[in-house]
């Protein structure tokens, strides 16, 4: 099906932006669970990491391999895949009463991280010019919004029903979403086709594993020890082998030269700086709310009650994507993503001195979140306006890899921080407010960062690119088909 015969543009936007909403509910869907899974899986706290580890490290060796699957046999297809993956995993989870299998359930939920690059490049294929840049934004948003939606409806079914329900509950929105795809999203006929890159693809894959897994664990292991340091090391080699094979190979899993292009390099680094600011907040503002008053900071909030606190966040990123859509019109989209940053690093600013109340947390996060959809929304327009039509799915599931990595490398360093900045509370040590305070100053001012390297991003291009890129949409699926 072609652009020109696409039906019900609005329908096809609703449904990618639900399914991208019920994948990033993943991410937040056992965090109400967390204090409780040794006792619920009969497992030790740091073996019970396990269930949050797995997921990361399965979206991220997913992300860039789905992507470059769907460029070439079918984006709606590998979409398809991945919801399946997604409906699998949470059945798996929603019978075990041990590790081994929550693990494996946990995993196969973040095999389907792929969701959003790819319903953002069907939006490309499908949908008319002029409509494309508000809908990349929503679907974009959506990633935000669904984690800030999830956490007070995990919490209150884990305090008020069996915990198990909350995988049923995530299997039926997976089916649920798999036949509105079916039903409502077409096949697009824009395909790279050729032979994929199993080296590549397993070279990456070593490559991240190793450093995620080093990143995430560090803390636990200590970031001196031999197997720390040993997969760093890894990492590196393995990513200069790959790196090596890419420019050598004919079809390669990541087109370097492509990824190397200034407009998609500095994109990519802006979104690793700028998810790393994103990600504090998830880290500070849930400790402040739930810590006892007794410390003299915390505000002692219940854990339903610290996820009404975030829910306004994912609202207001959800209603600032068509205006950031309007922004990117009007100015470009470099000027969105640092307006975008600029928002947020005003918000960490705040977020320094404004703690010390309810509201006061939740105006910094509904600010936060504000600058959030803006940059979110700027940054696919950016990838997508610098790569060819049949590279969409891939350049797109890169940068989703690389905010990834930013969040990671954010949450390792606040641990760091709040590790070594405590204070003593009864029998134990709990994080400190300036310890709070240093993580929030750490967003402000690597959102700042992300406005410096965003600025060196090249300019809007001529008004006329929009027509143009349609035009060879339309020249590639006549190829195609």
């Amino acid at each position: 099906m072609t652009n020109t015969d696409t039906p019900r543009p609005n329908v096809i936007v609703m449904v990618l932006a639900f399914g991208g909403i019920v994948v990033s509910l993943m991410q937040t869907l056992v965090i109400p669970l967390i204090p409780k899974l040794p006792a619920l899986l009969g497992s030790s706290p740091g073996d019970t990491t396990w269930v949050i580890t797995a997921t990361l490290l399965a979206s991220a060796v997913a992300t860039p391999v789905v992507g470059r699957l769907g460029d070439m046999y079918g984006k709606r297809r590998m979409l398809l895949i991945s919801l399946g993956l997604l409906v699998t995993g949470s059945v798996i989870a929603a019978f075990s009463d041990t590790l081994p299998p929550m693990v494996i359930g946990r995993a196969l939920q973040g095999l389907a991280a792929g969701v959003i690059p790819l319903g953002i490049s069907i939006m490309r294929d499908e949908l008319p010019a002029e409509r494309l840049g508000s809908a990349t934004a929503v679907m974009s948003a959506s990633l935000g919004v669904g984690g800030a939606l999830g956490l007070p409806a995990a919490a209150l079914l884990a305090e008020r029903a069996d915990w198990h329900l909350l995988f049923w509950i995530a299997a039926i929105l997976g089916v649920v979403v798999t036949g509105l795809v079916v039903a409502c999203v077409p096949e697009s006929a824009v395909r790279s086709g050729g032979r994929f890159d199993m080296v590549g693809a397993l070279g990456l894959s070593v490559a991240l594993v190793c450093l995620l897994l080093a990143i995430s664990k560090g803390a636990d292991w200590e970031w001196t020890s031999g197997r720390t340091l040993g997969l760093f090391g890894a990492a590196v080699v393995v990513l200069l082998l790959w790196g090596w094979w890419e420019l050598r190979t004919a079809q390669p899993l990541v087109d370097l030269r492509t990824t190397a292009r200034r407009q998609v390099l500095l994109t990519n680094l802006t979104s690793i700086v700028f998810a790393f600011a994103m990600f504090a907040m998830s880290l500070v503002l849930p400790q402040i709310l739930q810590l006892p008053t007794a410390t003299g900071y915390g505000l002692g909030q219940s854990l339903l009650a610290t996820g009404l606190v975030l829910v306004p966040s994912g609202l207001v990123m959800m209603a600032t994507a068509p205006l950031s859509a309007r922004v990117s019109r009007a100015r470009g989209p470099k000027v969105t993503l640092m307006l975008g940053a600029l928002i947020v690093a005003i918000g960490y600013g705040l977020g320094v001195v404004l703690m010390s109340a309810v509201w006061q947390l939740v105006i910094v996060s509904a600010l936060i979140g504000a600058g959030i959809g803006f940059a979110y929304g700027a940054m696919p327009a950016l990838i997508m306006s610098a790569v060819p039509v049949s590279e969409t799915a891939a350049a797109n599931s890169l940068n989703t890899l690389m905010r990834a990595i930013g969040t990671s490398v954010s949450s390792a360093v606040a641990g760091v921080i709040l590790a070594h900045l405590t204070i003593s509370f009864g029998p134990a040590k709990v994080p400190s407010h300036d310890g709070f305070r240093l993580i929030m100053g750490l967003g402000s001012g690597t959102a700042l960062l992300a406005v410096l390297i965003a600025a060196f991003i090249p300019g809007m291009r001529s008004r006329s690119k929009p027509a143009t890129a349609d035009a060879h949409r339309g020249e590639v699926a006549t190829a195609v088909s």
